[in-house]
């Protein structure tokens, strides 16, 4: 590894120093730029863009004059941010990873940006996804092991956070987009209830699970952010909230881990370090509960599977018709694959995440867990670029649409991270930030 590849930066530092007018944004965009052109030719974490450094520069200038007074601006005054590349934004073109001709894809600026130039953010740049944000891979390398996968499909985003290109990026997930590139770059996802962030402004993959989600170098910058990002943030139940009440005023919460086919997907690697990360946590007392939770994991992957690939084909039927034959094979294949699937099967689809929604629900209530375990991927990054790894660990979650993070965990002997990943229930996504942060805690030992 080469270790100047990796340097991740807290977005909570780097806020406060630039709301302290130290440095200034003309000279923090020197720097970002100096950072990109050193790193990014060997990691591809971003989308290239000829005039960047002018671009960001004149933001730069507009931003200083609408906020003279740094100590007054808005909490993300001068933080650079990396955009997923089938989000749109004001000013730069969106490609969505593919060959399409520019314009095809253009729309209005995203929700997620307009909240985000809001809370004073410049945008750094576009940063690679897999083709549409599916299976086929572009071109960005994990910092770690440049040789090695960073995951997809959002893996420019999870790649510049970890070689301290930015110190938040903007990611998607519709089953494993977020969590699983977090997992192999070694820093945090954060992938909220589904609906909490507007998708609006984000080329579709399957709208019945599209959720926008974040990446940073902790979990502190993830709750810096998160509460400018989601609908109808409740500061009191999130981390230092006085709902929260400091170290488990109203005792430590208890983990469930749902043991069966569905942990069984993990590979010995991801499960020696989560038998590891369980027994830290039990000898920190903490409560740890197995529980059957996906006994019927295979059905469940296939209706997710039937949803994903009837709403993709249908998300593309003016743009593959158009342009078909620029498609790369793998989205070719999820495009034909859900054409074949009929409209009934996709209904009863639905209905089934319905009830396990529910009974999801009624289980975890029923055996008092506030938080449920499970290895953030089935592995570290796989050797190669030709592909982005297994989603299979976030399909349920996602399938539900329950917030989800992935927390760094440890590295393999051979210097690849690991992640741990805690999913929270359906809406109480402030809890589970809140929670997790002592979960944080124990893993890195302090």
């Amino acid at each position: 590894m080469d270790k100047s590849l990796v340097r991740p930066r807290s977005l909570v530092r780097e806020a406060a120093s630039l709301r302290a007018g130290v440095p200034t944004p003309a000279v923090h965009v020197d720097r970002l730029c100096a950072r990109i052109e050193q790193v990014d030719p060997l990691i591809h974490a971003f989308v290239p863009e000829p005039g960047r450094a002018d671009r960001l520069q004149a933001e730069a200038r507009a931003l200083v004059a609408r906020h003279p007074d740094p100590a007054q601006a808005p909490p993300l005054y001068g933080v650079a941010v990396g955009i997923k590349d089938i989000v749109h934004v004001d000013g730069l073109p969106t490609h969505g990873g593919s060959l399409l001709p520019p314009g095809v894809l253009a729309g209005p600026q995203a929700a997620v940006v307009d909240r985000l130039r809001a809370a004073g953010a410049l945008v750094a740049g576009k940063t690679v996804t897999a083709e549409f944000a599916g299976s086929a891979p572009g071109r960005t390398r994990n910092p770690h092991r440049p040789e090695h996968t960073p995951g997809g499909s959002s893996s420019g985003s999870a790649a510049a956070v970890a070689a301290g290109l930015v110190p938040l990026a903007i990611g998607t997930q519709t089953i494993g987009s977020v969590i699983r590139p977090a997992a192999y770059c070694g820093v945090v996802g954060f992938r909220p209830t589904f609906g909490r962030i507007p998708t609006a402004g984000v080329i579709p993959n399957a709208p019945s699970f599209d959720t926008v989600g974040l990446f940073t170098a902790d979990l502190a910058g993830a709750a810096l952010a998160a509460p400018l990002l989601c609908d109808d943030w409740d500061h009191a139940a999130g981390p230092g909230g006085a709902a929260n009440g400091g170290a488990w005023a109203d005792g430590a919460p208890v983990l469930g881990v749902p043991v069966g086919p569905y942990l069984d997907r993990a590979g010995p690697a991801a499960r020696q370090a989560f038998d590891r990360q369980l027994a830290l946590l039990a000898a920190r007392g903490l409560t740890v509960r197995r529980l059957d939770l996906l006994p019927d994991f295979d059905e469940l992957e296939r209706q997710a599977q039937t949803v994903n690939r009837f709403e993709m084909a249908a998300s593309h039927t003016d743009w593959f018709a158009r342009f078909g034959e620029l498609y790369r094979p793998e989205t070719v294949a999820s495009i034909r694959h859900g054409r074949t699937v009929d409209p009934a099967d996709r209904a009863a689809a639905l209905r089934a995440r319905t009830a396990f929604r529910e009974r999801l629900a009624e289980r975890r209530h029923r055996a008092g867990v506030d938080l449920l375990l499970a290895p953030s991927a089935t592995g570290p990054a796989p050797l190669g670029l030709d592909s982005t790894g297994s989603a299979v660990m976030s399909l349920p979650w996602s399938y539900a649409g329950l917030p989800a993070l992935s927390l760094p965990a440890g590295v393999t002997a051979a210097g690849l991270p690991l992640g741990l990943q805690v999913v929270g229930e359906a809406g109480a996504d402030e809890r589970l930030l809140a929670l997790a942060a002592v979960l944080e805690r124990v893993l890195d030992g302090s």
